[in-house]
């Protein structure tokens, strides 16, 4: 599971930074498996829209800055994704707004081109934020905001936490409710993910089959499964046909990353891993239940034979998960 949290203050260390981190440390407190990053996006290269409309035929953004290399991938990736944010003006910081807006592509791939994230079932969405006044709209406009954008992104918007008068640095650290109601927040939004079967799809390259495998998990297991995927010679990017042939189907991989499996074994604490070919694991996973299917994994394939691959992929998957998870 991983827990993203998108950091858009531009003061480091300041009180919305406060509140992030100490959600953070509650969640990775919770239990094996769960994984937490913070993107500090002042810290990042995120330039603003410039309304090319590229999203809005093809689904991709031209603009190359740190959306395309990470925080694109980090957002399809994520089982939750927090905001945080003081109030500017009524609304969300200049920083975290120009990741929202470059949000469009999601949008565009979700409503234009009618393309599912596998994730979208279990993706939940929370906001932070810190006012320095205690007016009575403050967060409306945030709120607002952040609803549209969490849409966007295919994440239910699970609530928020919002504290008034908060300024001063250090503010934040010293409020004498925040630990409670983070630890209560935190409960909350991971109750619904608590238990979930940790399976992990392993393959060679993890640019093709075994990212298919895990999206079908994730679509089909819905909230019973935690679904990864992971390569012994991870590729640095996924082969373009697999993606093509999984959007006949419906199914989005734009922004799918190949991993290192040692990687994926020690953040993802597997219960379950599938092998897809014949090839040993040379890793300690004795205590691991371990599956072999035995695919024709062939380099270089056809869109045809992907075609096939894809839906005897899917097969296996639905059979595997009424074995081991339903």
């Amino acid at each position: 599971m991983l827990i993203l949290g998108l950091q858009g203050s531009p003061r480091k260390k300041g009180n919305s930074a406060t509140l992030l981190n100490q959600f953070m440390r509650e969640a990775e407190a919770r239990g094996k498996g769960i994984r937490t990053h913070i993107v500090d996006i002042a810290r990042c290269k995120v330039l603003p829209c410039a309304e090319i409309g590229t999203c809005e035929t093809n689904g991709t953004c031209p603009i190359k800055d740190d959306m395309q290399a990470e925080i694109f991938g980090l957002l399809r990736e994520a089982d939750l994704i927090i905001a945080a944010t003081p109030v500017f003006f009524y609304n969300m910081t200049a920083q975290l707004k120009a990741l929202v807006d470059r949000c469009q592509t999601l949008w565009s791939r979700k409503y234009r081109l009618q393309l599912k994230d596998p994730g979208f079932r279990q993706r939940q969405g929370l906001l932070l934020s810190v006012a320095a006044t205690r007016g009575k709209n403050l967060f409306e406009a945030i709120d607002l905001s952040i609803r549209y954008f969490y849409d966007a992104i295919d994440a239910k918007y699970a609530g928020s936490l919002t504290y008034r008068g908060i300024e001063k640095k250090g503010e934040m650290a010293a409020h004498p409710e925040m630990e409670v109601d983070v630890a209560r927040m935190v409960q909350t939004v991971l109750k619904p993910l608590a238990g979930r079967k940790r399976i992990l799809f392993a393959g060679h390259k993890n640019d093709c089959y075994s990212q298919m495998a895990a999206a079908f998990a994730r679509q089909l297991g819905g909230d019973g499964v935690d679904a990864l995927s992971a390569g012994r010679e991870p590729a640095t990017a996924m082969d373009p046909k697999a993606e093509k042939v999984m959007a006949e189907v419906g199914i989005d991989l734009a922004y799918a990353r190949p991993r290192g499996l040692e990687t994926a074994v020690t953040q993802h604490c597997p219960d379950r891993i599938v092998v897809l070919d014949n090839a040993p694991l040379d890793l300690n996973t004795q205590k691991v239940s371990m599956t072999h299917w035995r695919l024709d994994t062939r380099d270089q394939p056809t869109l045809d034979f992907l075609r096939k691959m894809r839906d005897a992929v899917r097969i296996y998957v639905e059979q595997f998960l009424d074995e081991a998870v339903h």
